[in-house]
């Protein structure tokens, strides 16, 4: 794979930590949820005082005037990447390497991209809330994944990953297997696919598979490939044929959406989307991701700036009637701070 010219070389580099390039140049540290640089969590006191804080920071700026906010963010955002890029923000949601500078968190974003204010953002409410529902999804897909791997040994494995940027919940799912049981991904092709219509955050999820899987690395000496799919989650009759350019060859199936499909698709969009892959995939197939939910930090954001938010939060209730009515059910919650991180899979008869 073509390499991007190194622009910000990353100075302080943490032992054990595995580093890529994006397409901006920028050498960034890649998450592993199995190293201590990216596993040490608040507990739920540390995350309450994080959502105190947050709530308390949005609500003095509400005695600012609407124009003002904006004009005072644009002056911000000459010093700031991730300002820069919420007020460009993209269909209403952060692009994909955007995202995965929040979820670094402000001691791993590195001096030679940002400033006091990026690690003063990476260190806030709703980035914490990406940061732990990477290592729910993540952590939902590995212990998933083990009682089908265990039982079709050398079977290939194709993780469909919808929306899904660099495509981190994948890489760091492995990570776990690769940690917890190695035997399972020995000898066994793994496929990850991420359908996406962004560009750089799956070159930078390909680069970063294979920094991971270079010499001693965590994923050394497996079989490991990263391809991208141009995907618009509203044209769900095209999954037929991505799918089926993979081939007549016997696969274990799983597919996630972290951050995305169920955050930020409509009703209709999900279920079409769920009904599609449903149809491609067998019986107990498992599909972990990220659902919005309402809360104090989510309304603290629209209310920030209404405009920018277009997360459509559901209530577990509605969710679980949703998948329902796509032939899906739902087998495991995790509560976030601003998500609730489920897994799914797929029932017994075609959608």
């Amino acid at each position: 794979m073509q390499q991007p010219v190194l622009r910000i070389a990353e100075t302080d580099r943490k032992p054990g930590v595995f580093y890529a390039v994006s397409d901006d140049g920028w050498d960034l540290p890649i998450i592993d949820v199995t190293h201590p640089a990216f596993s040490d969590l608040p507990d739920e006191a540390g995350r309450a005082e994080v959502v105190r804080r947050f709530l308390v920071d949005v609500g003095r700026q509400q005695f600012l005037p609407a124009r003002l906010r904006r004009a005072l963010l644009g002056l911000l955002g000459r010093r700031s990447v991730l300002i820069r890029d919420i007020l460009r923000l993209s269909d209403g949601f952060l692009p994909g390497m955007s995202t995965y500078l929040l979820k670094l968190g402000p001691d791993n974003l590195g001096r030679g991209v940002s400033g006091a204010i990026d690690r003063r953002i990476a260190g806030s409410a709703p980035a914490l809330s990406a940061r732990i529902r990477l290592h729910n999804v993540a952590r939902l897909l590995a212990e998933g994944l083990v009682p089908s791997l265990s039982a079709q040994p050398g079977l290939p494995l194709r993780m469909i990953n919808i929306a899904g940027g660099p495509a981190m919940d994948s890489l760091n799912a492995l990570l776990l297997l690769r940690r917890d049981h190695p035997a399972l991904l020995e000898g066994r092709p793994v496929r990850i696919h991420v359908l996406d219509l962004d560009r750089g955050g799956p070159t930078f999820g390909a680069r970063a598979l294979e920094a991971l899987r270079t010499g001693d690395a965590p994923l050394g000496g497996l079989d490991v490939t990263f391809t991208h799919h141009d995907y618009d989650w509203t044209t769900p009759a095209r999954l037929a044929g991505i799918v089926a350019g993979w081939g007549p060859e016997p696969a274990l199936f799983v597919a996630s959406s972290e951050g995305g499909l169920f955050e930020y698709g409509g009703d209709d969009t999900v279920t079409a989307n769920l009904a599609a892959l449903g149809r491609l995939v067998p019986a107990g197939t498992m599909l972990a991701g990220s659902v919005t939910r309402d809360g104090p930090v989510l309304r603290a954001l629209v209310a920030q700036d209404p405009h920018q938010q277009t997360a459509r939060p559901r209530s577990l209730e509605s969710f679980t009637r949703l998948v329902r009515g796509a032939g899906w059910d739902l087998h495991e919650v995790c509560e976030n701070m601003m998500t609730l991180d489920v897994r799914i899979v797929r029932g017994g008869s075609p959608v």
